[in-house]
Parts: structure tokens; sequence; C-alpha cells
């Protein structure tokens, strides 16, 4: 074997993320937990953000570390903005570096909107999308100083169908299509104006996935006759599961995809068509 050849084979069988740190809000369970690992998988250090369960965090970054995979875990609550700073700035300084942000932590306050509270509102506002900014806000600095970065929001086919009783939940996750495309445009451009918006560069990409109904804690709740007319109506007749939506999201992190920012990826089974 030729040492050109050899050294195509290397890269080839070198994971795709290998050297790459990512910071996973909302990252120990669920859709968040099946990002960390599958850009874990994909040789990325991860760090997991988390809101209060510790001990369910420790046990998350264990469970990697079996696996021999990279992880730390992370308190802070994204619906602060000096934590969302604090959190990016504690990563940087564990592991040296942050190339890439999932803004995925979200929570939901069901109701009606004549019952919907002031707190109700403002609270599912605060992590859901003013999060995702902060966190973003937090993190560029970062990637503009390094000429390269990936940022990836998580919302929701909510944000693009609406649904009764979610009026908070829709109106945050329809937020972050505008906030990804202004992120996107912001972010090259002050590349450009840094002098490393290069041609043969990685670039610093935004892009959104919005999932649709995934098998997670979230629908725990929801009545299995409401889960049958829910899947009733999604064309590939079933839930996702997060693993699903963790393919796509290692997919726009890879250094790869630098052609693609600014996009809405819906992976919903085909409900919106």
């Amino acid at each position: 074997m030729s040492v050109s050849a050899a050294a195509t084979e290397s890269t080839v069988k070198r994971p795709r993320l290998h050297g790459r740190v990512a910071f996973v809000t909302g990252g120990t369970r669920g859709i968040g937990g099946a990002i960390c690992h599958s850009l874990a998988e994909q040789g990325a250090d991860v760090a997991a953000g988390y809101s209060r369960d510790r001990e369910t965090a420790d046990a998350f970054v264990s469970s990697l570390e079996r696996e021999g995979l990279k992880g730390s875990a992370h308190q802070g609550n994204v619906g602060s903005a000096d934590d969302c700073r604090r959190t990016v700035n504690e990563v940087i300084e564990q592991h040296g570096r942050l190339d890439i942000l999932v803004n995925n932590a979200g929570i939901t306050i069901d109701k009606t909107v004549l019952k919907l509270t002031d707190e109700d509102w403002y609270k599912v506002i605060a992590v859901n999308l003013s999060g995702a900014f902060f966190m973003s806000q937090a993190v560029l600095p970062h990637m503009i100083e390094r000429g390269s970065g990936r940022i990836v929001n998580i919302s929701s086919i909510i944000g693009e169908m609406g649904n009764i009783g979610q009026a908070n939940y829709a109106a945050s996750k329809s937020g972050l299509f505008g906030l990804t495309k202004t992120l996107a445009l912001e972010a090259a451009h002050q590349l450009k104006r840094a002098g490393k918006l290069e041609e043969d560069g990685i670039g610093i990409t935004v892009n959104t996935v919005a999932p649709g109904f995934i098998a997670t804690e979230m629908l725990e709740h929801v009545p299995e006759k409401v889960l049958d007319g829910i899947k009733a109506k999604i064309p590939v007749g079933r839930l996702g599961r997060p693993d699903e939506i963790a393919r796509v999201v290692h997919f726009l992190v890879a250094d790869q995809s630098s052609f693609i920012t600014g996009a809405i990826w819906s992976v919903n089974g085909g409900m919106d068509m």
C-alpha cells in the first residue's frame, strides 16, 4: 500500500468528529441524550447540560465512559442568561475549545390560551427560545475567533403547525426558525469581517432540526388513545426515535456539511405533508 493510500484509509477510519467538543443543552436524556451519544460515537468530546438532576447527569456520563466515550456534565438553567454564559465558559475552560452547540433544552406548560398565566408564557419562552439565543450569543465570539463552528437548534413540528393547548410552546419553537436564519447570516458576516470566511474552510453554520412526535419522556403522560390518534396522522405510521433525530444532528455538524446553513430540517415521518 502506498503512503498516500494508507493516509487516505486512516482518514476514512477516523471518526468524523474526532477532536471536536460539543455542548448539548438538556443533554442527559431523551433526544438530548441520544444526540450526545451519537456525537460521542462520532469521536467528539461531549458536554451534557442539565438543569437539576445531578444523579441522572452523573449516571449518563458514567454510561458514556463505560463505552470508551468522552463526556462531562454541566449544571445550569438555560432560562438564565448568566447561566448560559457561565456554562459556555465552563465547557471551554474544561475542554479547551467548543466546536458544536446543540440548543436542545425545552419544557412544556400546556394550557389553552385563555388559561395560560403570565408565568406559564414567560417560563416556556425563556427556556425554549431565549435560552437558545443566550447560549448562541455566548459561544459565537469563540467560534468567530477560531474561524469555525456549528450551532444546531432543536425546534418542533408544533412550531410549524401549532397545536391546541400549546401556544407558548409553539411560539417558542417557531421563534427558533427566525433566530436560526438571522444567526446564520450574522455568523457568515462576522467571519467575513474577521477575514476568516475561506473558500476551503468549514465556516460557522447555524441550522434547525424540527422533530415530529418522538418516543421520549415528554409523551409518557399522553393517554394511549391519544397516541394512537397521533400515529394515525403520521404517514409512516409510528412515533420517531431519539436516535433518528441524533442522526440528522451529527450529519449537520460534520465538516462536510459546511454548505448547509440557515436551514430547517423537518424529521416527522411526513406528518407535515
